[in-house]
């Protein structure tokens, strides 16, 4: 394997507690077990002569592959069409349901040819720890080969006609199947020198597709979702759970690291983390679709990092947090990958986690406030407790929501989430009838707002700008509507809108920020963020431009990859970019897709005028 394929063709696949990217070649370029954030077992796709891989390729030339999701599920088929027949892989991993971690992980391929005859060839490479770690191949049989090595050890089982062979410290088999046939590969990720799983048998094989298959069918009817774009919304709601470590109920920003967000830079980051602002949007995005049990499990987990204290930054939250709520992300530099398409550094961990960055008390106690019925005394005792200090230190310069390494400012965007905070703890106290020192919240918020506007606002600019140094726009800003700062037909809400458009909109896509006039202490550039695009169509619909706001989304829909998913941002050929699949993303095009559908309903609904 000597090139990269596109970031954007991929599918996910996963088991709720780690996830394999799947190429539209049928190579398994990414996976780390036994959790996202552990050392990787395959990661070709940040170097692909070291990296290593799972590839079923056909011999046959001329063959187009194509991919698609089975409806509804998580099960990705990546189907052959050649000259000598049609074949398909099925991959899946069937859902781990409980909340212990564990040690095995299970990613099954169902290898068949629907017409014709094809032979295909199947490669394995572990390269265990990001290619650090060495390792032993032990052939059991001609069926069973293990993989070990200090760290972890890798179980390849495959059924007839497959026969494994030995290449080196890797193994490989060719085998032809007919019309009707299949044969079965299972790849599992044990502890050093466990024992090897029973040989996969086709009925066991089968029983465990169709579990995966009704899990993810059954997870999705509790959507409320009836709209006009239920298979984008679907798509996003299933990749935002599979982001979700599932026994702590915490969501990951993306499944990868290190993907560059502009190739051959070094704005590449580890992305297999927890940030309490992405997080708690996650799990406001599902709950607006009626996933409630992830709501539940995000709440106990927030609790218990608030009362677990031991931040990096000494701050009662940090800003992520490992999926087990260990706050240690060192970041180090893995010298010896390349990066993908050469774009270095390769980055694990990650050094802003010790960054301050105030907004995420907003975001969390956003997602709070969207409970049902009364919070437990404890969850209140720990809310409160948040807000009392937060009243004490919310005027203080900080990074920022974008985690720019060119030093603390006083961000517009921080102080609208901390404004929020006050808001919705005033609100959740007065409502529920909790003790609080209510007078003094909402002192400090509106204090907070009243800094806002007179710092916040720009009479040059006529608009709501990044810093209160600056006249440079920020699109994190299109929030404010959503969050109640403002109304979204505010006469300065609407000239900020028509600003962002003039200074971050190209073509309906949207840039975070000008990096150039408010240098973020990187080198390079990126490309447009699609968080922010879909934001603005957001912003636009709920400001009455209605029509603007369906053909940009329209727009945005149009850089989906084969199989509806997104990374970070795109670029300017219109790929994609940055680490994928990105939560953000996906959260934003639910609240665009909800935000569209209500104000189209309503203008529907409208009787027509008449003179």
């Amino acid at each position: 394997m000597t090139s990269y394929p596109p970031i954007d063709a991929h599918g996910i696949i996963g088991d709720l507690q780690t996830a394999a990217l799947v190429s539209t070649a049928g190579t398994i370029d990414w996976w780390c077990a036994p959790r996202f954030d552990s050392p990787s077992v395959f990661a070709s796709l940040l170097d692909s002569e070291r990296g290593g891989y799972c590839a079923i390729d056909v011999e046959t030339s001329g063959v187009t592959a194509r991919q698609l999701y089975l409806p509804d599920t998580a099960i990705l088929l990546t189907r052959f069409c050649g000259p000598d027949g049609v074949g398909e892989v099925a991959d899946f991993m069937a859902p781990i349901r409980g909340t212990e971690p564990a040690d095995r992980h299970r990613l099954v391929r169902i290898v068949r040819v629907v017409r014709g005859s094809l032979t295909f060839t199947l490669t394995c490479r572990p390269r265990f720890d990001y290619a650090r770690a060495t390792h032993t191949l032990d052939l059991a049989d001609d069926h069973t080969a293990v993989f070990g090595s200090a760290t972890a050890d890798l179980h390849l089982q495959v059924t007839d006609p497959i026969v494994l062979h030995p290449d080196g410290t890797d193994s490989t088999a060719r085998f032809t199947l007919d019309a009707g046939e299949r044969a079965t590969i299972v790849l599992t990720t044990v502890p050093s020198g466990a024992p090897v799983s029973a040989p996969p048998a086709w009925e066991s094989t089968a029983a465990e597709f169709d579990r995966c298959r009704r899990f993810w069918q059954n997870w999705l009817r509790s959507s409320t979702y009836r709209g006009r774009w239920r298979d984008m919304v679907n798509r996003s709601a299933i990749t935002l759970k599979l982001l979700t470590y599932a026994p702590t109920g915490a969501p990951i920003a993306a499944a990868t690291m290190g993907l560059p967000e502009q190739i051959g830079g070094e704005r590449n980051w580890d992305y297999r983390y927890t940030w309490i602002r992405d997080a708690s949007l996650s799990v406001r995005a599902l709950m607006d679709l009626g996933f409630t049990e992830e709501a539940f499990a995000f709440r106990q987990w927030l609790r218990a990092r608030v009362e677990a204290g031991g931040t990096a930054s000494g701050e009662p939250l940090q800003i992520m947090y490992r999926v087990d709520g260990d706050p240690r992300l060192d970041e180090q530099t893995l010298t010896h990958l390349s990066g993908y398409q050469d774009s270095a550094p390769v980055r694990v961990g990650n050094g802003a986690a010790d960054q301050i960055q105030l907004d995420i008390y907003g975001e969390a106690a956003d997602a709070l406030a969207q409970a049902t019925g009364l919070p437990a005394i404890a969850g209140w005792r720990t809310l409160a407790g948040l807000v009392d200090w937060l009243a004490d230190n919310w005027d203080r310069p900080d990074e920022g929501i974008w985690e720019t390494r060119g030093g603390r400012q006083e961000f517009t965007y921080s102080r609208l989430m901390t404004w929020v905070a006050f808001d919705r703890a005033v609100r959740m106290a007065t409502t529920l009838a909790r003790p609080a020192d209510v007078a003094r919240w909402t002192a400090e918020r509106d204090a907070v707002f009243q800094q806002i506007v007179d710092r916040g606002w720009s009479e040059k600019r006529q608009a709501f700008v990044q810093h209160y140094a600056t006249d440079v726009l920020d699109a994190s800003l299109l929030l404010m509507p959503r969050m109640g700062f403002l109304s979204p037909t505010d006469p300065m809400w609407l000239s900020t809108l028509d600003a962002m458009y003039h200074e971050l909109v190209s073509d309906s896509l949207v840039y975070r920020y000008d990096p150039q006039a408010s240098p973020d202490g990187l080198r390079g550039t990126e490309g447009t963020f699609n968080l922010c695009s879909f934001l603005y169509v957001e912003a636009l619909a709920r400001s009455g431009r209605l029509q603007i706001a369906r053909y940009a989304f329209d727009k945005m829909l149009t850089y989906a990859n084969h199989v509806g998913l997104y990374a970070e941002e795109i670029g300017p050929s219109g790929e994609q970019l940055g680490n994928f699949p990105q939560a953000f993303t996906h959260l934003a095009l639910i609240a665009a897709a909800l935000a569209l559908d209500e104000e189209l309903d309503r203008t529907e609904s409208t009787p027509p005028t008449t003179d």
